[in-house]
């Protein structure tokens, strides 16, 4: 791996910033900033001519697979491979994220994360979120019902020992029995708690706010929808400044006016693009085992056999250019959309931004946001 890269002549982007600049990375942190940096590198990359753009590395907080990988396989080569397929999008670092399952599986996916270490040339692997199985029945949507159990602060607090403290945050369903004491002991942990799956009424999400609830999973899927008399999840979240809203912008999980609704109402501050991708993405299309179901891919996306979505194969970048392409989203907006809001939910203070001494975990794109080059931790781990 090279120690130093020199990046010149780029568009650098932040969420307040966006200028040409020279970028020299020592050691996988950004050492210094500025314009004709004349520094010996081990590797330079001149964006003179080309018009490429440097972003930070996108954070995908929602992702259960990739590349053939789940998270609930509970293995070394699993989260390895996810790990690797990821860097091509331009995510450079992410929470392998559960789903609901028999308690044996869901504990055995943490262990097996609690003992990981990532390597550079790897996305990061920042921790766990845990999705299910402390969720309403009336919202599973592709989570089996059978498994869905009441929230237990006490199993909680076992799962993140099991995991060495790298659970980061849990989606709940606040309004079923023992949601509300849950939502308040593990947001004064520091977990980010997110409301989803999910049949709250507007006074119970509320509620779940003043207790610590920051955010809401997959903002129009499986939670309780907008009525005029009764705004129920969506509407709630929509306009509740406190909390982020996940969403996947792949136009098969919610419809281009409803992204571009939703970006017109939480602005970028209040958006967190995610991918919730299954194992599929990135293969071809196929029937797909999704925790003990079979799930079909098409070009429609992908689905149980009774038609409910089943997560995803977006890719980040492709959810970088839909979000732009129907909102006119600014550069500096994608930023907090793909990496600054993560990074602020999560606590990261070396991520989500371009600056001298944070993690050298960058994306160059081209003016189509097409990924060409990926750095982790500074070292180019992808090139187109």
């Amino acid at each position: 791996m090279v120690k130093t890269i020199l990046i010149s002549n780029v568009r650098l982007v932040n969420h307040d910033q966006d200028f040409i600049s020279d970028v020299f990375l020592e050691d996988g942190k950004i050492k210094k900033i500025g314009n004709n940096l004349l520094l010996d590198a081990d590797q330079q990359i001149d964006g003179t001519s080309k018009e490429w753009i440097l972003f930070p590395g996108f954070i995908d907080m929602h992702i259960h697979g990739s590349a053939g990988f789940d998270t609930m396989d509970a293995t070394e080569e699993t989260l390895r491979g996810m790990a690797r397929s990821l860097l091509k999008e331009g995510t450079t670092s992410f929470l392998a994220t559960t789903m609901t399952q028999q308690v044996n599986a869901i504990e055995d996916a943490l262990v097996n994360v609690g003992r990981f270490e990532s390597n550079v040339d790897e996305a990061e692997l920042l921790g766990v979120h845990i999705e299910g199985p402390y969720i309403s029945q009336k919202r599973v949507g592709a989570q089996p019902i059978e498994h869905v159990i009441e929230p237990s602060i006490e199993q909680f607090n076992r799962w993140q020992k099991l995991s060495g403290k790298r659970i980061k945050q849990i989606t709940v369903a606040p309004e079923v029995t023992s949601g509300f004491k849950f939502v308040e002991a593990i947001s004064d942990q520091g977990v980010v708690v997110s409301i989803g799956h999910s049949d709250a009424t507007t006074e119970e999400v509320e509620k779940a706010v003043k207790l610590g609830a920051k955010q809401a999973t997959h903002l129009f899927n499986q939670m309780s929808p907008f009525h005029h008399r009764e705004p129920g999840v969506v509407g709630t979240v929509l306009i509740e400044e406190k909390i982020k809203t996940e969403i996947i912008v792949d136009f098969f999980h919610s419809h281009r006016n409803a992204v571009k609704m939703a970006y017109r109402l939480k602005h970028a501050e209040g958006i967190i693009l995610i991918t919730d991708a299954m194992r599929a993405k990135g293969l071809p299309y196929g029937d797909y085992d999704l925790g003990g179901q079979i799930v079909h891919v098409t070009e429609h996306g992908a689905h149980l056999p009774n038609g409910s979505l089943a997560g995803s194969i977006l890719t980040m970048d492709q959810a970088v250019r839909n979000i732009r392409d129907v909102t006119g989203c600014s550069l500096q907006e994608i930023v907090l959309m793909s990496s600054g809001n993560a990074a602020k939910q999560l606590n990261l203070k070396n991520k989500g931004y371009i600056a001298e001494g944070l993690d050298a975990d960058l994306v160059l794109m081209d003016r189509n946001l097409q990924v060409q080059k990926t750095i982790c931790r500074g070292n180019i781990v992808f090139e187109k």
